[in-house]
């Protein structure tokens, strides 16, 4: 049963995502490639390709959300670009075959309309539109999903999705592969929560994420079978369909390789076999530890780290225009500086909930309460939360949480501890500014502490997080663990020179090494994507015109490491 709480939440909630659809709608948008007019620039060479390509190697561009330019834009551009090298490329689209997917998202539909599986009704004509427009490259092969799932597939992926209790949703498996958990993910997604119990409609919403899953999965299980691919390319590799279609690849024994747009403005991320949510924490620490290192090195990527606190050389920023007054803050809220200050960031609840063996908590709140209540019973420290700017979404962005994380703290801490600190997600307060004076810094899952150990600043680890598994953090894999860093706390003092130096030579492998230069995505500003395909000539898609290109096809057809050489080839943004 609700509470008076959740009951005023309840009734916010509509009025934040009107505001936000209204919002959205007033964002320009960037132009959608014209692949036609770009291969008339060359027809014999796009012609000879096409030829060549029939007996070469098979990519699936496992896109499926054909409307989320986002992702279609730069990977309509890798199917011309490997069908160039020699690649027979295919593109799956989903042609309003998921009744639930990644692109939707509850500030943009009315419902009940995903509950009562009538998404198609009202959100997927401009999604097709979108992209027959984008994939409609001369000579490539468009696939859509429902041409490829049977009658008595679809009929069990309705029984089934009906049938199973909504208990054992999130461990659901079929055929080994974990359908239940990116329908889970999925369905936190649309909301923008971390728990559905709290939606009047969560359990007919996650219903329809699992037969979409279940749809995906008897989809591209078929696809492999019968195509023959050698690799299989996806976004993000983690919700619905993408997650399902990396697992039902991993289970056929076929490659994949998953990617996002990465932090830095026109670089994309990729990796092999898994989403890089899980690659980045369990990369070999070989691929970066050895590398020559010199202070120019060391400078360009100081230089990096400090645009970050202002954003400008990144698509996302959340920290543009902050406040760096610490005294006014720390004078206005109570906080003694004078006295040990442990930072602590938080993570946005919904985002990427998949499961991770090394947890050393269930989820995040979890995690925030029982940190929470550890510092309640240790007086001699001041904590300070920052709560994470993504929860208002970020620029470009429209997934608003509703599930604001100072909301949960206030509804298990009615009286919070005296000290407790937190600075909400709409406040100018510098992140950056506000965790240089802290102690040390607690974190779940943010890559911020890559940033934070390159500048000595001690990292205590308790989720998720990128900078795992490197050797200069404070990692805990359960609770007991996780507490018995906290009990060193305060540690009063940075880290060794050594260990520093460490930690900048990954932040250098991370930002500049496994996140890829595309120069040709010109960014628009204002708009979205953010970006659009600055190309006007087909030759420019060629094997040695771009590096990052060049590693990006080079890893997919042949899975080789999706590393950018930047020490031996230079930043290709290291003037901006």
């Amino acid at each position: 049963m609700f509470n008076l709480y959740h009951r005023l939440k309840q009734l916010v909630r509509p009025l934040r995502e009107k505001q936000l659809v209204a919002a959205g709608k007033q964002k320009a948008k960037a132009a959608l490639p014209n692949w036609a007019a770009i291969i008339a620039s060359n027809e014999a060479l796009w012609a000879e390709s096409l030829s060549k390509a029939k007996e070469g190697p098979r990519v699936l561009m496992a896109t499926a959300i054909g409307g989320h330019p986002q992702f279609t834009v730069l990977e309509s551009a890798l199917n011309v670009a490997l069908t160039l090298r020699g690649a027979k490329v295919d593109t799956l689209l989903c042609n309003a075959t998921m009744p639930g997917c990644q692109r939707a998202k509850i500030a943009g539909i009315k419902p009940p309309a995903l509950a009562d599986g009538k998404l198609k009704n009202v959100f997927c004509a401009g999604c097709m539109a979108t992209g027959k427009t984008v994939f409609s490259v001369p000579g490539l092969d468009i696939f859509q999903m429902n041409e490829h799932i049977s009658d008595d597939e679809r009929a069990r992926a309705h029984d089934i999705s009906n049938s199973v209790a909504v208990g054992g949703i999130p461990g659901y498996t079929l055929d080994g592969l974990p359908i239940g958990e990116h329908a889970l993910a999925g369905a936190l997604r649309y909301y923008g929560v971390g728990d559905l119990s709290l939606e009047p409609e969560g359990e007919p919403v996650l219903r329809r994420y699992l037969e979409s899953s279940l749809l995906t999965a008897f989809c591209i299980t078929r696809l492999l079978r019968d195509r023959k691919y050698d690799v299989v390319v996806n976004n993000h590799g983690i919700y619905v369909p993408h997650g399902i279609v990396s697992a039902a690849c991993r289970n056929q024994r076929v490659r994949t390789a998953s990617w996002n747009l990465a932090y830095r403005k026109q670089c994309a991320i990729f990796s092999h076999s898994d989403t890089y949510h899980h690659t980045l924490m369990d990369e070999p620490t070989s691929d970066w530890e050895n590398m020559a290192w010199s202070k120019d090195r060391e400078a360009e990527i100081m230089n990096y780290l400090k645009s970050r606190r202002q954003g400008s050389r990144d698509w996302i920023w959340f920290n543009r225009d902050a406040d760096d007054d610490m005294d006014r803050f720390a004078a206005k809220v109570g906080l003694d500086w004078s006295r040990p200050v442990i930072g602590m960031l938080t993570n946005v609840v919904w985002d990427a909930q998949l499961h991770y063996p090394a947890n050393a908590f269930p989820g995040m709140v979890d995690w925030v309460m029982r940190t929470i209540a550890y510092f309640k019973g240790r007086p001699d420290l001041q904590l300070l939360i920052r709560v994470h700017p993504g929860e208002l979404a970020p620029p470009g962005g429209s997934t608003v949480s509703r599930q604001p994380i100072a909301e949960e703290i206030r509804s298990t801490f009615p009286d919070i501890p005296k000290n407790v600190f937190i600075i909400g997600p709409e406040s100018t307060v510098s992140t950056y500014a506000a965790m240089d004076r802290c102690d040390s810094v607690i974190i779940y899952g943010t890559k911020t502490g890559v940033e934070l150990s390159s500048v000595g600043i001690p990292v205590i680890v308790g989720g998720e997080a990128w900078i795992r598994n490197k050797g200069m953090t404070m990692d805990a894999s359960s609770a007991d663990e996780y507490f018995r860093h906290l009990n060193t706390l305060p540690l009063g003092e940075r880290m060794p020179q050594a260990v520093i130096e460490r930690a900048r030579k990954y932040a250098y492998h991370f930002f500049f090494r496994r996140m890829l230069p595309l120069p040709f995505l010109v960014p628009v500003p204002q708009s979205w994507p953010p970006f659009e395909v600055g190309i006007e000539k087909l030759d420019e898609l060629l094997p040695d015109v771009h590096k990052g290109l060049d590693v990006i096809c080079e890893g997919i057809l042949n899975g080789s490491p999706f590393i950018y050489p930047a020490e031996e080839l230079g930043i290709h943004d290291r003037q901006k």
